[in-house]
């Protein structure tokens, strides 16, 4: 179910990994690895442990127990070097604008491609004059989708990507998910509650539930094997009947 350790083809690789915070376990004995070139999906019921397992693959936080590999270095927050990680939460200076907020990436990581940038923001529609206090939910959502394609790393990594979208404009964003990585170079890893949509882009998934992987496998081999679509599977593995936020 899970990937073996140390896979000369991983480009993320946990070894028994545990996170604790005060008071309660995120992150329980996690193991596997994430193949390179591909779209993984990493899906479960609010509080599993999703943007725990997201933020330690990003060097983001550091685990309890265990390690942590991204590209065969230890994920530490060095890591952003190769990693292009989208929060689920705004991490943006309300007083730039678009282009202000472009350039200061650019700056910031020398792998950001602008020119990139630039025609994505104008696939969505962003107008780069606009200041981000006053960009709606839906362009906030859009801009971080544009900072983190435009990056060149070999890991991106997005939390909710698609959270504060409208279903009318989720389809198109994530077929330019799919047009702007280059799966040739680099690995998409994301979370979502969105699962019936993205499961035609995803190469395998990872059900986590309760701190732990409970599921761990290729899109086409659930729909053959089983004969069920992602949302039922997740909810056979997790034991968990139909509610909000599945």
């Amino acid at each position: 179910m899970t990937g073996q350790p140390n896979s000369a083809d991983a480009v993320v690789v946990f070894e028994g990994v545990g996170k604790k915070f005060i008071g309660r376990t995120a992150v329980s004995n996690m193991s596997f690895t994430i193949p390179k070139g591909q779209i993984i999906g990493v899906i479960g019921i609010n509080g599993s442990g999703k943007s725990t397992v997201l933020k330690l693959m990003a060097g983001l936080q550091k685990p309890s127990g265990g390690r942590v590999l991204v590209n065969g270095q230890t994920a530490n927050r060095l890591s952003c070097r190769d990693v292009a990680f989208l929060p689920e939460q705004d991490v943006f200076y309300s007083a730039h604008t678009v282009r202000r907020t472009l350039d200061f990436y650019r700056v910031m990581f020398q792998d950001f491609n602008i020119a990139k940038a630039l025609s994505i923001a104008e696939s969505f529609e962003l107008d780069l004059d606009q200041r981000i206090a006053k960009l709606s939910k839906g362009n906030r959502a859009r801009l971080k989708i544009v900072l983190a394609l435009s990056r060149q790393t070999p890991l991106v990594v997005m939390d909710e990507p698609l959270s504060g979208l409208d279903p009318l404009v989720r389809e198109s964003i994530i077929k330019s998910l799919i047009a702007n990585v280059d799966m040739e170079r680099q690995t998409l890893v994301m979370s979502t509650h969105e699962v019936g949509e993205i499961e035609p882009l995803l190469d395998k998934v990872m059900l986590i539930h309760e701190g732990e992987v409970r599921g761990y496998e290729a899109v086409e081999d659930i729909q053959s094997e089983y004969g069920i679509g992602l949302v039922s599977w997740m909810r056979e593995l997790s034991g968990e009947r139909r509610r909000d936020g599945i």
